[in-house]
């Protein structure tokens, strides 16, 4: 074994939260429903929806059965809301090309809507216990500090990394699906981007970036997401608003919820319709059927 397996490995069996879609009986719908919305949201947001998600959709057959506006309300305030209708689009797809179950293998994954690289290999191996690289913000964070002696990866995945992490993969499949979100969580709970917990860390005296003494990032200055008046703050809005509502609601309603500009309203309801999360019927706006 690599010299980082065994303390990881270890550290996972003593600290892994216990989370719904990692229980022994969660199913490869719940596995695959989680990676959706754990897309640039944290956990304890996601937890409580996908919950009431998998209560009210236990299989991709119940979800497809039902209108796509009603994952886009059962979405609620997750963000990125064109997230649920992919669920729902890849729930469709489950049940014409799979009859009703996900498909378990990496290429049959990569097919379904909303599904990329990381997210089939992680389907893959944490609910089929496969052999594949999962390359998440948190584990390339702990590859770049431990191995790579830097404090933070670039902004994209490299050849390099991927490389890396191959390389550092268990060869038994059980194993490497344990390693893959063993170093997952490792990244989570200790080795966060803004405070890490060398302290708690179980490969601290292997780390190459602690050996360095801990030097600062230094490549292209990261980008920050503004947030007060953009586009984004506007159509969470309106998709507030038809979320709640009980059926259409009259623009009177919406121009109520963004009252500051017209002109950016109008634009943002026009990318609700051309991203199928909003539709129009004369005065009235709703989600789509």
């Amino acid at each position: 074994m690599h010299p980082l397996h065994r303390p990881v490995l270890q550290w996972y069996a003593d600290h892994a939260r216990d989370l719904p879609w990692r229980r022994p009986e969660a199913s490869a719908w719940s596995v695959l429903v989680s990676e959706l919305m754990l897309q640039q949201t944290p956990v304890a947001r996601v937890l409580p929806v996908h919950d009431a998600w998998m209560e009210r959709w236990p299989t991709p057959a119940a979800l497809a059965a039902e209108p796509a506006g009603e994952a886009v309300r059962a979405w609620g305030r997750l963000g990125y809301p064109r997230r649920a209708l992919r669920l729902h689009a890849a729930a469709v797809a489950i049940v014409e090309r799979h009859g009703g179950e996900v498909p378990d293998s990496y290429d049959d994954l990569l097919t379904l809507p909303g599904v990329g690289d990381y997210t089939a290999a992680a389907v893959a191996s944490f609910a089929f216990g496969r052999r594949h690289v999962v390359l998440d913000t948190n584990v390339r964070r702990v590859l770049a500090r431990v191995v790579a002696g830097v404090e933070l990866p670039g902004s994209s995945v490299t050849r390099a990394e991927r490389d890396l992490a191959a390389s550092l993969l268990p060869d038994d499949d059980a194993t490497a699906a344990t390693w893959a979100v063993a170093v997952m969580e490792l990244g989570a709970l200790a080795c966060t981007a803004a405070r890490p917990r060398c302290a708690d860390c179980p490969v601290a005296h292997l780390c190459a970036w602690r050996a360095a003494g801990h030097p600062a990032y230094a490549g292209p200055p990261r980008r920050t997401q503004a947030w007060a008046g953009t586009d984004r703050q506007c159509r969470g809005r309106l998709m507030a608003v038809l979320r709640e509502a009980d059926g259409p609601v009259h623009a009177s309603v919406l121009e109520a919820a963004w009252p500051h500009d017209d002109a950016q309203r109008s634009r943002c309801l026009e990318t609700l319709v051309s991203d199928g999360l909003a539709a129009r019927t004369g005065p009235s706006w709703g989600l789509p059927a």
